[in-house]
């Protein structure tokens, strides 16, 4: 199987606000959207979208077992781990095993993810 796919539409538009979900755990601080998955795979594409004032220091950092590439769509990120303000336009590849967050905002924040669950270091893609 693969992705799924749709026509043009903008999730970002107030009109489909109703499309965005609590993120688990994370209620009141961020939202997301799933845009694209593979149902076989796992492979998936989606927004999240921190509210103005969220802050995730109280799960500290995290890491996953899957490469993940991440895009600012929008707002700023302050990630802890790096010590990095991540404005709109800032990208990063990230390998697996690789420590990113814990993350807050001033402002809110809209992340563009594409992660590759079953995709192990040394998989090619």
């Amino acid at each position: 199987m693969s992705k799924s796919t749709v026509t043009y539409w903008n999730p970002l538009d107030p009109a489909n606000s109703g499309h965005w979900q609590p993120v688990a755990g994370l209620e009141g601080l961020a939202e997301e959207l799933t845009l694209s998955i593979d149902e076989d795979t796992g492979e998936y594409t989606r927004l999240t979208r921190f509210h103005p004032g969220a802050d995730t220091a109280a799960f500290g950092p995290k890491s996953h077992a899957y490469p993940e590439e991440v895009f600012i769509v929008s707002g700023r990120l302050h990630d802890r781990t790096f010590d990095v303000w991540l404005a709109a336009g800032h990208y990063a590849s990230r390998p697996p095993g690789e420590f990113h967050g814990p993350f807050r905002t001033d402002v809110g924040c809209v992340v563009l993810e594409v992660s590759f669950p079953n995709r192990r270091p040394g998989e090619a893609g």
